[in-house]
């Protein structure tokens, strides 16, 4: 099964997932959500798996870019459109591995994720 890395190669979080991985030999493949773009099939799996509420970084400069309205009664087709139009929204980074999906970086969550 491959991993597969999904971010942008500028960010730090990414950056120390990539670390990580590579710290311990695991094979992966990096998809930059900037220069590779975003296949809308995969956004439909990943708010099946995740929901809108834990794919989207409400944090990111890229979301308090967007217009007040854009932000508010966000729904799954609404946060849909969002993601296809802004890919930078997602948290990052976002890990595929066969039917799990996870956000954010945290090296004792990797460790637990990985063990099993």
């Amino acid at each position: 099964m491959t991993i597969v890395l999904y971010g942008i190669a500028n960010c730090d979080t990414v950056r120390k997932a990539r670390a990580w991985l590579r710290a311990r030999d695991i094979d992966h493949h990096f998809h930059d959500l900037r220069a590779d773009g975003l296949d809308p099939a995969r956004l439909d799996v990943w708010l099946a798996a995740l929901g809108w509420e834990q794919l989207i970084n409400r944090r990111s400069a890229t979301w308090r870019q967007l217009p007040p309205e854009q932000r508010t009664a966000l729904d799954t087709a609404r946060a849909r459109a969002l993601v296809l139009a802004h890919p930078t929204l997602i948290r990052r980074p976002l890990l595929e591995h066969g039917e799990i999906v996870r956000v954010g970086f945290s090296a004792a969550d990797y460790e637990t994720w990985f063990q099993q």
